[in-house]
C-alpha cells in the first residue's frame, strides 16, 4: 500500500472538520452572548482547542467561578487527550520526539478515532498524515468559533436558538455511548463508581465549593475506575 501523506490526511479528516464547524460556531454565539470578544475567543481556540472545556469555561466565567476552579475544570476535562496521546505514541514509535509533542498537542477525539479507523487498514501510517488530519480539524474549530462570536453579536438571544443547549446535547450523547460500554463491563462496575462520585459530592460539598467537590468527586470515580479494571 502506497504511504499517505499530509494531503490524504487532510482528505481523510474533511468529515470532523465539518462537524467542528457546527459546534464551533455554536459556541462562538454563546461566547459572543457572555461577554467574550472574537479575539479572546480566537485565543482561547488556539490555545486551549478543547470544545467541552471551551463551553465549561464560558459558564464558568460568567458564573464568576475563580481562577483556580477554572484551570483545574480545563485540565479534568481534557485530561483524556493525555491518554490518546499515550496510545498514539504507540503507532508511531519511530517519528522524532518533536513531532510527537506536535502531534499530541493537537489531538482531539475525533482526531484520534480518524487515526485508529485508518490504523485498521494501514498499520504504516506517516506523521505527515497525522499533521494533515489534526490540522484541518484545528483550523477548523478556530474559524468557525470566531465566525460564530462575531454572527453571536446579531443574536442577541442564543437561548432562542438552542445554542446554548449544544454542550448539554454533547455531553449526553457522550454519556449514552460510556455507559453502553460501561453496561457491558458489568452493572455492578458502573454502579459502584456512580456511588462513589454521589458519596464523595454529598462529603465535599460540605468542605469545598460545589464546583471543586463536582471535579473531585469525578476524579474520585475516574480512580476508582482505574482501580477496578486493574483488577481484572
Amino acid at each position: 500500500m502506497q504511504e499517505k501523506g499530509f494531503r490524504e490526511g487532510l482528505q481523510d479528516a474533511i468529515p470532523t472538520a465539518l462537524g467542528y464547524i457546527s459546534i464551533g460556531i455554536a459556541f462562538g454565539v454563546v461566547a459572543s452572548s457572555a461577554g467574550l470578544s472574537a479575539l479572546e475567543v480566537g485565543l482561547m481556540s488556539l490555545l486551549i482547542y478543547g470544545g467541552s472545556a471551551q463551553f465549561a469555561m464560558v459558564a464558568m466565567i460568567v458564573s464568576g467561578a475563580d481562577l483556580l476552579t477554572i484551570t483545574l475544570t480545563v485540565f479534568l476535562v481534557n485530561l483524556r487527550n493525555m491518554l490518546m496521546s499515550l496510545h498514539a505514541t504507540t503507532i508511531f514509535t519511530k517519528t522524532p520526539f518533536l513531532q510527537n509533542i506536535l502531534m499530541a498537542t493537537l489531538i482531539t477525539d475525533e482526531s484520534y478515532g480518524v487515526l485508529l479507523g485508518e490504523h485498521v487498514h494501514n498499520k504504516s501510517i506517516t506523521a505527515a498524515w497525522m499533521h494533515g488530519n489534526n490540522l484541518i480539524g484545528y483550523t477548523a474549530w478556530f474559524l468557525s468559533t470566531v465566525i460564530g462570536t462575531l454572527m453571536g453579536k446579531l443574536i442577541p438571544n442564543p437561548q432562542v436558538l438552542g445554542l446554548d443547549f449544544a454542550l448539554i446535547a454533547m455531553f449526553i450523547g457522550l454519556l449514552v455511548f460510556q455507559f453502553d460500554a460501561m453496561i457491558s463491563e458489568g452493572i455492578k462496575k458502573l454502579f459502584l463508581i456512580l456511588l462513589a462520585v454521589a458519596a464523595g459530592y454529598l462529603f465535599l460539598v460540605t468542605l469545598v465549593s460545589s464546583s471543586l467537590a463536582v471535579l473531585l468527586s469525578t476524579l474520585i470515580g475516574c480512580s476508582l475506575g482505574v482501580f477496578l479494571d486493574d483488577k481484572h
